[in-house]
């Protein structure tokens, strides 16, 4: 059974930055695909960025060149570096893999 807990949430002021960690348990991150989504209240969740067993990677626009998937597969983490955070970044962030989420950690940015 898949098990995922999100942390490296908080707040930050804008143009800040926060790396977003994902422990897989139960899992081996380096044979699944990974990803990070967010929800912001009254808003539907989105995909921020995922990365394929391969390594490829892929990122919703918005973020594009601000923030960095990426894995670490001797301590099978995951994570979201996220660089000059903007006032539309604030949201709960959540990692998946295989369909299965995490609880998520909230970011904060203050303008």
């Amino acid at each position: 059974q898949v098990q995922l807990v999100e942390a490296g949430g908080g707040l930050v002021q804008a143009g800040g930055s926060l790396r977003l960690c994902c422990a897989a348990a139960g899992s081996n991150v380096r044979r699944n695909s990974m990803a990070w989504y967010r929800q912001a209240p009254g808003k539907e969740r989105e995909l921020v960025a995922d990365i394929t067993i391969g390594g490829s990677t892929n990122y919703v626009d918005s973020v594009k060149g601000r923030f960095i998937i990426s894995r670490d597969n001797a301590k099978n983490m995951g994570y979201l570096q996220m660089d000059s955070l903007k006032p539309e970044d604030p949201a709960r962030y959540y990692c998946s893999i295989r369909g299965v989420w995490g609880k998520g950690t909230l970011v904060t940015v203050s303008s």
